[in-house]
C-alpha cells in the first residue's frame, strides 16, 4: 500500500505543480497527439492510480487486483482531466461588442453634438466604453447623459437626452 501512496502523491504533486505553473510538460510531449499528455492529465492518472490502487488494498484486495483498479481509477481520472482540460481552453467567450449592442443604452457626450452635426458619445456596454460618433434632434453639450436611440452605421448612432438632463 506505501507503494501506491507514494505513487499517488507524486501524481498530486504534478497536479499541484500544473494548477501553480501550467503546463510544466509542453513541449516536452509535443510529439504526442493533443492534451493526451498534458501535465494535469498525467498528474491526474498518475494520482488515481496511486490513490485508487491503495484505496483498494486498504478495502483487501490483493496486489494483483489492486493494480488494475488503480488504472481504471487513473484512466477515467484522466479522461476528466483532459476533458475539462479543453471545455477551459476552448470555451467560448461574448462576442466583441458592437453598434448594435449600444441601442437602448444609456451614455454621455463626450464632445458636444452640434444642430445637425456630429459629436462624440461613450457608452457602456457589456464592461466595456464603446465610442461612437454621434447625432441628436437638438445640439447637446458634453456631459449631458443620453440615451442610444438608433444605430446609423457601425461607428455611429443616434441619442436623445435623458429626461431629467432636460431640466
Amino acid at each position: 500500500m506505501t507503494a501506491f501512496l507514494i505513487i499517488g502523491l507524486v501524481g498530486a504533486f504534478l497536479l499541484l505543480l500544473s494548477l501553480v505553473l501550467g503546463d510544466v510538460l509542453d513541449g516536452a510531449l509535443d510529439a504526442l497527439a493533443g492534451d493526451a499528455f498534458s501535465t494535469a492529465v498525467i498528474g491526474a492518472f498518475v494520482a488515481a492510480t496511486g490513490f485508487g490502487g491503495a484505496a483498494a488494498q486498504a478495502l483487501g484486495a490483493p496486489a494483483a487486483l489492486s493494480l488494475p483498479v488503480g488504472l481504471a481509477a487513473g484512466a477515467l481520472f484522466a479522461w476528466i482531466a483532459g476533458s475539462l482540460t479543453r471545455l477551459v481552453r476552448d470555451g467560448g467567450t461574448d462576442a466583441t461588442p458592437t453598434g448594435e449592442d449600444a441601442l437602448g443604452r444609456d451614455g454621455r457626450v463626450v464632445t458636444t453634438i452640434p444642430d445637425g452635426g456630429f459629436g462624440v458619445v461613450d457608452v457602456l456596454v457589456g464592461g466595456h466604453v464603446l465610442r461612437f460618433n454621434a447625432r441628436a434632434d437638438r445640439p447637446l453639450d458634453q456631459g449631458v447623459r443620453v440615451h442610444v436611440t438608433s444605430v446609423l452605421s457601425p461607428t455611429a448612432v443616434t441619442v436623445a437626452p435623458l429626461w431629467d438632463e432636460l431640466t
